[in-house]
């Protein structure tokens, strides 16, 4: 059984492929969406539409959608190592650890921050899609450090409207391979997936407006400590931009790091951490900035590199 769903592209997907403008309208993930255009059930104004076929704006997308499988009910269970940083009745900060998702997700059985929270008794915004509700940004499994997740509903449309229009400061620390010059800049360049291989993003000519801006804050013989501002918030970014600059970040190999150093410095993640967040709260109206100290292995690997 399948149910046909067709929908006009909105603007904001102008130029997106058409894995990713279907995977956001319609709910899916990209390779869901790649699946059903491989198998001719996706039609673009009538026409059928590979999985890398650009979009354009007021085109109907058609999409045979077939029947979700059955969802075995998952019991929340806490995390361990999440601290919370802050709490009232709109938002709850988070310092995330490694290793724990934003949410669940296909292929995911780990933690996830939207599990840990209800296990641990927190009602957040039931705006979103069912299984990240209240989830208004991510991290990636692999990177530590703060999370804002929405719980009031005024709190979720204020903080995707504060993400959106890139008024939220978010901060990163993280330690590079080598030493970028110049020292202080700005990466401007589009992201999208790899053309070759889809667990990665890349830097390519038509992908999605992306800018990070960076600062060294100390350089050591093999690598530098950076303190990053995201313009855009993009899968990867800083891991995308600093490997195309060919500083990548340390303890990185997805993104071509050097599995010598990272070994040397005890890591086996990338060296990178949400360090600020700073937005406008949506109760209150003034800015709430919230900080979060390096963890452990992360602290270690710097050390490690001071000496």
């Amino acid at each position: 059984m399948s149910e046909l769903r067709c929908l006009p592209v909105p603007n904001g997907l102008e130029g997106e492929r058409v894995d990713s403008a279907v995977a956001r309208m319609f709910g899916l993930t990209r390779s869901q969406a790649a699946d059903l255009a491989l198998a001719g059930a996706i039609r673009l104004d009538g026409n059928p539409a590979g999985k890398s076929t650009r979009v354009q704006a007021d085109l109907f997308l058609e999409v045979e959608l077939p029947d979700p499988p059955a969802v075995e009910q998952v019991v929340p269970e806490v995390v361990q190592g999440m601290g919370i940083v802050h709490d009232d009745p709109d938002v709850v900060v988070v310092d995330k650890p490694v290793g724990v998702a934003a949410h669940p997700s296909p292929g995911w059985s780990g933690p996830t921050v939207v599990g840990g929270l209800a296990a641990a008794g927190f009602r957040v915004s039931t705006s979103g899609a069912a299984e990240r509700q209240g989830v208004v940004h991510r991290l990636d499994v692999g990177t530590s450090g703060l999370m804002v997740v929405a719980k009031s509903e005024r709190a979720y449309t204020s903080l995707k409207r504060q993400f959106r229009d890139r008024t939220v400061d978010k901060v990163y620390h993280a330690v590079v391979q080598g030493h970028p010059d110049p020292s202080r800049g700005t990466i401007d360049a589009p992201i999208d997936r790899h053309p070759q291989h889809d667990y990665k993003w890349a830097v390519v000519a038509h992908g999605r407006d992306s800018v990070t801006h960076y600062d060294t804050l100390e350089a050591f013989r093999a690598a530098s400590l950076l303190e990053i501002h995201l313009e855009t918030g993009r899968t990867h970014q800083i891991r995308v931009h600093m490997s195309a600059l060919r500083h990548p970040c340390v303890g990185d190999l997805t993104y071509g790091a050097d599995p010598v150093l990272a070994e040397r410095l005890g890591l086996t993640r990338q060296w990178l951490h949400a360090q600020r967040l700073v937005f406008e709260h949506p109760g209150s109206g003034e800015q709430a900035e919230f900080e979060s100290t390096h963890p452990e292995d992360l602290a270690r690997a710097l050390d490690r590199l001071r000496d």
